[in-house]
């Protein structure tokens, strides 16, 4: 899939489920979908850091002489 077709998709659904639910529902479920997206990023961050220590890790136990 696109960026083009990805943002298209989301924008589809958004508009889909904007139809069927009232104000209030709309704005609860963004700020689910914000704290979940914010959730996610949080958990991307620390396993990326934690792939990082390892490489490093594992970077510098190749260096040492046997």
């Amino acid at each position: 899939m696109t960026p083009l077709e990805l943002t298209s998709a989301v924008t589809a659904i958004a508009n889909a489920l904007a139809c069927q639910l009232t104000s209030d529902e709309v704005a609860l479920l963004a700020a689910v979908f914000i704290q979940l997206g914010d959730t996610l990023a949080t958990i991307a961050t620390i396993q990326s850091n934690e792939e990082n220590k390892q490489n490093c890790i594992d970077n510098s136990n190749q260096r040492l002489p046997n």
